[in-house]
């Protein structure tokens, strides 16, 4: 597996963890149950979180860039 592979797998159990987090707030909005709406709002910022990271990877220092033709 490439490292490129390995960032895109990483970030669709990010967006998974977004969608199911996005589910849980809106049961928890919709019944009127506060801890389920919490999770599922600490949910999508962590999905998000996850996501943005595994794609952004190329920003870190130390991590070979691509070099630019001239």
């Amino acid at each position: 597996m490439k490292k490129s592979e390995r960032r895109v797998a990483i970030a669709l159990v990010g967006i998974a963890i977004w969608l199911s987090g996005l589910y849980f707030a809106i049961t928890g909005l919709v019944y009127d149950r506060s801890m389920e709406y919490r999770y599922g709002a600490l949910a999508i910022f962590v999905g998000v979180a996850i996501a943005v990271i595994a794609l952004n990877l190329i920003s870190i220092p130390g991590l070979p860039r691509k070099k630019k033709q001239t």
